[in-house]
């Protein structure tokens, strides 16, 4: 049984998170529905078509290489901008500066757009390997190490976001992340190649690359296979979060482009 402290903060987080899930849902069409064509465009062109040519990549056929990165990139892309969208139009409408003096912790505050944020990259993450089954056989000989590497995947974007979020100035510059800095990442992460055909000079700088570690993850969890150690990985995965976490507190402790 709670105890009288601890139940207004889990009404008031399960409270934010139902609002930014129906907020998901009423919207479908904006949040789950691109997702899912821009997937099914990536197996129709890049693993029916070109990767019949292409062969097999790092001992498994290509289509199959990519569904790892597809997935965690739709993960990746989606759990960023819901809570970078979310948040910033709740500060862009003032509703920010009423949770900000009321009674509830940060931590409350913080979790409940986080965790919607990786519902909806959850959601989408499920439908896109759902579209993959229908291109091939998909198998998982590792569940655990998948799903804890799409949960800490999701929750370090959904944190990056909203970071992004508390800096913004209009909503245009919730779109330069993005656009500039995410995307070229997702794309230089090893989703549509392995590391091992690129030269030496670019592997380190991929190596450089935090998505790489992600992807790499997932495809063991699907697959059996990655370029880099599990270790490696989760421990910079986990880093990750905890920083990310502790900046999140900080920006809203102070009050740092929230309170102007």
């Amino acid at each position: 049984m709670s105890t009288p402290s601890t139940h207004p903060n889990l009404v008031a987080f399960l409270t934010i998170v139902r609002r930014e899930v129906m907020r998901i849902l009423r919207i479908w069409g904006q949040t789950l529905v691109p997702p899912a064509i821009t997937m099914t465009l990536y197996f129709l062109i890049f693993g029916s078509l070109i990767g019949s040519r292409i062969g097999d990549m790092g001992g498994h056929d290509y289509m199959d290489f990519i569904v790892p990165g597809l997935v965690m990139m739709s993960i990746i892309q989606n759990s960023y901008g819901n809570i970078s969208s979310s948040f910033f139009g709740a500060k862009f409408g003032r509703h920010v500066e009423e949770l900000l003096v009321s009674p509830m912790p940060n931590i409350v505050i913080l979790s409940g757009y986080v965790v919607g944020a990786v519902v909806r990259g959850l959601m989408v993450g499920v439908i896109v390997l759902g579209i993959a089954m229908l291109f091939t056989h998909v198998r998982m000989p590792h569940p655990l190490v998948t799903l804890s590497t799409v949960v800490l995947g999701a929750t370090i974007f959904s944190l990056a976001g909203f970071v992004n979020a508390v800096y913004a100035k209009k909503f245009d510059d919730i779109a330069i992340v993005p656009t500039f800095i995410l995307t070229p990442l997702t794309y230089l992460g090893g989703v549509f190649y392995s590391v091992k055909l690129l030269p030496e000079w670019a592997q380190t700088l991929t190596y450089a690359n935090p998505i790489f570690y992600m992807v790499n993850a997932f495809r063991y969890g699907l697959l059996g296979e990655s370029d880099v150690p599990l270790g490696i990985a989760y421990a910079l995965m986990i880093g990750f979060t905890v920083g990310l976490t502790a900046l999140g507190l900080w920006l809203l402790r102070t009050g740092t482009g929230l309170r102007s």
